[in-house]
């Protein structure tokens, strides 16, 4: 925002208002699964990454082995999301579903393999469709 040697004279302009507006993004490549450092077998959160379109999701589901139910995730910061995990019954591989804000939707079935490690990186087979 500052030209070399002007930092002082902006300081001085005081409360400045910042404009910005997000932008759909076109990735060459399919979303990725983040699986975050804190996850364990009672806890399991991600962070979504290459995820065409806008990047507003509204619902991150996810669905266990043996279940055709989707459970909602809850948004922990960013991109990250999160759901408990009852690893006596709800067991993986598990399959994310996300749902934009404009209600577009995208399975990734059976992303987490049954031995998923947290901070490894999972590559799914689809994403959105580019906007038209």
């Amino acid at each position: 925002m500052a030209k070399p040697g002007q930092a002082d004279q902006l300081r001085k302009l005081g409360r400045i208002n910042i404009s910005y507006k997000r932008v759909a993004c076109e990735y060459k490549q399919n979303l990725m699964f983040k699986v975050d450092k804190g996850s364990n077998p009672n806890f399991f959160a991600v962070a979504i990454e290459a995820e065409n379109g806008d990047g507003a999701l509204s619902l991150v589901e996810i669905k266990t082995t043996g279940s055709y139910k989707w459970l909602p995730m809850k948004q922990m910061f960013g991109a990250t999301w999160s759901a408990n995990i009852y690893p006596n019954i709800q067991k993986p591989p598990f399959s994310l579903k996300l749902i934009s804000e404009f209600k577009r939707q995208v399975s990734a079935d059976n992303v987490i393999p049954v031995d998923w490690q947290p901070r490894a990186i999972y590559n799914s087979k689809v994403n959105f469709p580019p906007k038209l």
